[in-house]
């Protein structure tokens, strides 16, 4: 296990998590709808902790000898996030959060591996957010079932 392992592992994340703002922020704009509000709303909310795990994923980059990547290194692959033609359409919506936050689950859980036994500070911080995400992804299954009933 080398050092890059996990600087490329955080920046993977650093990039997933801004992806997921960007998405958050289009998401809670462009819906239309009396029953959107709840979901507008929640992804409003959410950019905060999103901005927040990604300045944490910085700092952390930086302190194990990593350079923060710029906008232009960042890749993106949240397709199923991207704003969707019907502005009512609240479940696609909710099913791309829930597939980014399924994404991120999995990313963390990597980060966690690669640093047992090895970098225990930031595997403390990828079980930190972990346990976010892991949140966040549950209130979105809970407003599917809610919005699917209809």
């Amino acid at each position: 296990m080398n050092n890059q392992e996990i600087i490329e592992a955080l920046c993977a994340a650093y990039a997933m998590e801004l992806e997921t703002v960007q998405n958050y922020i289009a998401a809670s704009v462009n819906l239309d709808g009396v029953r959107s509000e709840v979901i507008k709303k929640a992804l409003a909310a959410d950019v905060t902790v999103e901005i927040g795990h990604a300045q944490r994923l910085a700092s952390r980059i930086k302190t194990v000898g990593g350079i923060v990547p710029g906008s232009l290194a960042l890749p993106r692959g949240q397709k199923s996030m991207q704003p969707v033609e019907d502005t009512t359409d609240i479940v696609a919506v909710i099913k791309g959060v829930i597939d980014a936050e399924e994404a991120a689950i999995t990313q963390y859980n990597k980060i966690i591996k690669l640093c047992d036994g090895v970098d225990y500070v930031t595997q403390d911080l990828a079980i930190q957010i972990l346990s976010g995400e892991e949140d966040h992804r549950r209130e979105f299954i809970g407003f599917l079932r809610e919005y699917q009933k209809d």
